[in-house]
């Protein structure tokens, strides 16, 4: 099984980071827009359309307010397993963010670490820009 793991510094509070995270149905505003378009919550389920036109719906497994981590499984697209989790952690007066993604086939990890290094990238741009608007509001 391919094992993902991106582990990356956001210059925010792991209090803001957390809420955007742990928004299960707003990771197309909040974390990834643009990398995503959509998102539409049915109950403990979301199905995240991309914007390459991928569609996936992703179940959520875990939330976890005390660890400040979320974990999801996708259980649509090629992959015949997909799980993923999400750990915001404090850093001096910043974060962490701790992404490990497992997939199968093993033929899925190029496409998949490339979404990772992707949305990680625009994770953190888009965190820091929010907290700098919210600064100087």
């Amino acid at each position: 099984m391919a094992s993902i793991h991106k582990t990356f510094q956001v210059d925010v509070p792991v209090e803001q980071v957390w809420a955007a995270v742990r928004d299960f149905g707003a990771v197309h505003r909040r974390l990834t827009p643009g990398l995503t378009v959509d998102t539409q919550l049915e109950a403990d389920a979301r199905t995240v359309t991309f914007a390459n036109g991928l569609v996936l719906k992703e179940l959520l497994v875990s939330l976890d307010d005390t660890l400040r981590r979320l974990v999801y499984a996708s259980v649509q697209g090629r992959a015949t397993h997909h799980n993923a989790s999400l750990q915001v952690l404090p850093e001096g007066s910043g974060s962490r963010i701790v992404w490990i993604t497992d997939v199968l086939p093993n033929e899925l990890e190029s496409f998949v670490r490339g979404l990772v290094e992707q949305g990680a990238a625009i994770m953190k741009q888009t965190l820091e820009e929010d907290a700098a608007r919210t600064a100087s509001a």
